[in-house]
C-alpha cells in the first residue's frame, strides 16, 4: 500500500505534464479512414495536415486551443485532424489541395476556412457555418444587440419571394465570409426606409444601402462587395480577400507610430474621401491605411517611400502612383477620377515581362532576406553549391588542357614514326636499285661471255 501511494504523486505530476505539454490533444481527435463513413451525423471542424509541414507544426497548438474551448462552450462541433498523407484519397475527395487545410464538414457540404489561423478567428468561423444559414431577428432588442457585434449586417426583408430564394443561395455560398439576417420591416431601426418589399439591405458605417438589382447586379456580386466596412486597416491578408471584390483599393501608406503631420494628414484625406464620396465611389474603390511600407514594396516590386498614396487593381497587378503631391481631398478626388476616366498611368500588371520580373525580384529577395537572418547559413546555401561548381568547371578545363597536350605529344610521335619509316624505305629503295645494278652487271658479263666463245 505504501509503495502504491508512494506512486501516486508521480502519476499525478505526469498527468499534470501531459495536460501541459499537449493541452487540447485529448479534445482533438485523430481520424482515419473510418471518418468517411462515420461522419455524416455530426458536424466537423477539420484540420488536414501533413507531418513534415512547418506551417502545420505552427498550426498544432492553436488547434489544441480550438479543440478546448470549442468543448468548453458546448458546440455540437466536434473537432478533429487528419494525416492528408496517410489517407490521401479522403484528402483528395474533400478537395484538399495543400496543407493545413481546414475544413467545415456540415452533411454534404464542405466549406473552405481562409481566414487568419488565430483561435479566435477559427471558432467564430465555425460558429458562423455551423449554424443555421439565414438567423432570423424577431425583436428591435435582438437586432441591437447583433448590430453592436456585427460592423457589417446583411438582412432580408420581406416575405417568401424569388428574392429570399437567391438570397438562401448566395447565403449558403457566402456564409464562408458573413453571417446572414432575416427581419421585418417594424424591426429596423427608424433611420432604415425601404423603397420597396422585399429588400436586402446592407447596414455598416453608420448608415445602409439598399440593393438594387439594376445598379447593383447580381445578388453575390454586391454583397462580396458590401461585406467589407468603407476604410479599413489593410494589410496582406486584407488585400487578398478584396481580390474577390473586383475594387481598386486606395491605400495611405504610413507609419502608425508616426505622428507627423503628413502621416495623419494623408491618413485623413483617405478617410474623408471614403466617407464623404461614398455613393461617387463605393461601387468601384475599397479604401484604407496600411502601416509600413514593406509589403507594398514586394507586392509592386519598388521602393516606395512613406507616407504616400498608392492605388492597387488586385485583379490585375496593375497599381496607379499620383503625378503630383496630394495636398487635400480635392486632390485625391482628382486622382480617383483620372483613374477611372483612363487618363492616370497605369504601372506594373501581369504581362509576361512583369512576370519576368517577379522571378527575378523573389529570387533576389529570398537570397537577401536568407544572408540578413543567418549570414552563416547563406554562405552554407549559396557557397556550397558555387564552390562544387567551380570545382567541376576547374576539372573540365584541366581535363581539355591535359588532354590537349597528350594528343599533340601523340601526333608528335605520330610524325616521327612516319618519318623513320619514310627513311626507311628510302634505304630499301637504295638497296633495291644497287641490286638491280648488280643484276645488270652480271648480266652484262655473261653477253661478255658468250660473245668471245662466238668469235673464238
Amino acid at each position: 500500500m505504501a509503495a502504491a501511494g508512494g506512486r501516486r504523486p508521480w502519476l499525478l505530476w505526469a498527468a499534470v505534464v501531459a495536460h501541459v505539454v499537449a493541452p487540447g490533444a485529448g479534445v482533438v481527435e485523430d481520424l482515419d479512414e473510418s471518418f468517411k463513413e462515420n461522419r455524416k451525423d455530426d458536424i466537423w471542424l477539420v484540420d488536414f495536415y501533413a507531418p513534415w509541414c512547418g506551417h502545420c507544426k505552427k498550426l498544432e497548438p492553436v488547434w489544441n486551443e480550438v479543440g478546448v474551448e470549442m468543448k468548453n462552450m458546448g458546440s455540437p462541433v466536434k473537432v478533429g485532424k487528419m494525416d492528408a498523407t496517410s489517407f490521401s484519397s479522403i484528402a483528395s475527395e474533400f478537395g484538399v489541395r495543400g496543407y493545413p487545410t481546414i475544413k467545415l464538414l456540415k452533411g454534404d457540404l464542405a466549406y473552405n476556412y481562409r481566414g487568419p489561423r488565430t483561435k479566435d478567428d477559427i471558432i467564430e468561423f465555425a460558429n458562423r457555418v455551423a449554424g443555421p444559414l439565414i438567423r432570423p431577428l424577431p425583436s428591435q432588442h435582438m437586432f441591437e444587440h447583433v448590430q453592436k457585434r456585427h460592423r457589417v449586417l446583411f438582412v432580408y426583408v420581406g416575405g417568401e419571394s424569388p428574392l429570399k430564394e437567391k438570397y438562401i443561395e448566395v447565403a449558403s455560398e457566402l456564409i464562408v465570409y458573413t453571417y446572414f439576417f432575416s427581419a421585418s420591416e417594424d424591426v429596423l431601426p427608424e433611420y432604415v426606409t425601404l423603397p420597396e418589399l422585399p429588400a436586402v439591405v446592407v447596414i455598416k458605417d453608420g448608415t445602409y444601402f439598399v440593393y438594387d438589382e439594376y445598379e447593383d447586379g447580381d445578388l453575390s456580386s454586391w454583397i462580396n462587395r458590401e461585406r467589407f466596412q468603407g476604410y479599413l486597416n489593410v494589410d496582406g491578408f486584407t488585400l487578398y480577400e478584396l481580390g474577390d471584390t473586383g475594387k481598386l483599393v486606395a491605400i495611405a501608406v504610413i507609419d502608425d507610430k508616426n505622428s507627423s503631420v503628413e502621416h495623419t494628414r494623408l491618413k485623413s484625406i483617405i478617410q474623408e474621401v471614403a466617407r464623404d464620396y461614398r455613393d461617387h465611389f463605393h461601387r468601384d474603390f475599397q479604401f484604407g491605411h496600411m502601416d509600413g511600407n514593406d509589403y507594398i514594396n514586394s507586392l509592386l516590386m519598388d521602393d516606395l517611400t512613406i507616407p504616400t498614396i498608392v492605388v492597387l487593381n488586385t485583379s490585375n497587378q496593375q497599381y496607379f502612383l499620383p503625378d503630383r503631391h496630394i495636398e487635400n481631398t480635392e486632390d485625391m478626388v482628382q486622382f480617383i477620377n483620372n483613374i477611372l476616366d483612363g487618363t492616370a498611368e497605369a504601372q506594373g500588371g501581369d504581362g509576361l515581362l512583369q512576370r519576368i520580373k517577379r522571378i527575378i525580384y523573389d529570387a533576389k529577395s529570398t537570397v537577401v532576406s536568407v544572408f540578413k537572418s543567418s549570414p552563416l547559413l547563406g554562405c552554407f546555401l549559396f557557397g556550397l553549391p558555387l564552390g562544387v561548381i567551380s570545382i567541376m568547371c576547374y576539372g573540365i578545363c584541366t581535363a581539355d588542357t591535359d588532354g590537349g597536350v597528350d594528343e599533340h605529344e601523340a601526333a608528335k610521335k605520330e610524325n616521327g614514326d612516319r618519318e623513320l619509316t619514310d627513311e626507311g624505305s628510302e634505304e630499301d629503295q637504295e638497296e633495291e636499285k644497287n641490286g638491280k645494278y648488280t643484276e645488270l652487271s652480271d648480266g652484262e658479263l655473261k653477253q661478255k661471255d658468250i660473245m668471245e666463245k662466238k668469235k673464238d
